[in-house]
């Protein structure tokens, strides 16, 4: 009897530890009772009704990813491309989540290959290619709108890759070569141009300056030549009233001297004499110079 209740009391601690549970962080359990809904248990510790309650679903809140495989689509201009999606999503009503669909992920995955066929079969090939923010935006709007019964919450959605047809690719790839080039053809001649127009400039600065400098140049000399002759002709001035000085003061000395009617005569003469300078053929002599000249040899005979 002593072992039989010593076994009975083995097996209610046992049934009562294995029905004690504890909720770790992120984590949220749905609860059935009798098979029904009864809540959902959050973190921390909880303690199961042994054969009345069960642990219908343990669901994770945290963000997880999932990585769809390659899905054939057909764009507007009967292009077939595969494309994979990437989808982020969060569990945000537990209750919902269990009960709302069967197999969600499944259903996501569903939901995300028909969304994309619509989306991507109302545009072009070049569109899609360069238009993948514009996709992505509308299949998560899409997909959030469809899953929120279901109690996810849809954050982001991604194209992963889009892969065109071989030959596709390779008429991509010739095209973009040719762009390539065109660019570089365009640039070239961009730049030689650009270097044509900076020499010109070069050239006509040069011009100009060499045209300053001998426009500057000219006007050197012209000043220099005019302050030559400027100093010039105040030298023959100056020499002139030199000279016209130095008369001056001759004739005064022979006016204070009293000089005779020989010696003017012989200054006349002298006068005459360089007028001539050897180089006058004829000469008009006044009758009384005539005199005076006789005077003047006879002043010499004597002398």
């Amino acid at each position: 009897m002593e072992y039989l209740l010593v076994i009975l009391l083995f097996l209610v601690v046992v049934v009562i530890v294995t029905n004690i549970k504890i909720v770790s962080q992120s984590y949220a359990y749905v609860i059935e009772r009798l098979g029904a809904y009864d809540t959902t248990w959050g973190v921390g510790l909880h303690l199961k009704i042994p054969f009345i309650e069960r642990v219908a679903k343990v669901v994770v809140l945290k963000e997880q990813v999932v990585d769809f495989k390659p899905q054939p689509v057909i764009t507007k201009d009967n292009v077939t491309m595969q494309i994979d999606t990437v989808v982020y999503f969060q569990i945000t009503d537990p209750k919902l989540y269990a009960y709302g669909v069967d197999h969600p992920m499944s259903a996501i995955e569903n939901l995300t290959a028909t969304t994309l066929r619509n989306i991507v079969g109302e545009m072009e090939l070049d569109q899609t290619l360069t238009s993948r923010d514009t996709v992505n935006t509308k299949m998560r709007a899409i997909l959030d709108e469809a899953t929120d019964p279901w109690g996810i919450k849809i954050n982001r959605v991604e194209l992963k890759n889009i892969l065109p047809p071989r030959e596709i690719q390779d008429a991509m790839e010739k095209q973009m070569k040719a762009e390539r080039e065109r660019r570089e053809a365009i640039l070239r001649a961009e730049g030689e141009k650009r270097s044509a127009i900076l020499v010109a400039e070069g050239n006509k600065e040069a011009q100009i300056l060499n045209a300053e400098a001998e426009k500057t140049s000219a006007i050197l000399r012209a000043e220099a030549k005019k302050e030559a002759q400027i100093q010039e002709a105040e030298g023959e001035a100056e020499a002139i009233l030199k000279v016209q000085g130095a008369l001056a003061e001759g004739i005064k000395m022979i006016n204070e001297s009293k000089p005779g009617d020989a010696v003017i005569a012989l200054k006349s003469l002298e006068a005459f004499a360089k007028a001539a300078d050897g180089k006058a053929t004829k000469i008009i002599i006044p009758s009384n110079v005539q005199g005076i000249a006789g005077l003047a040899a006879s002043i010499k005979e004597v002398i």
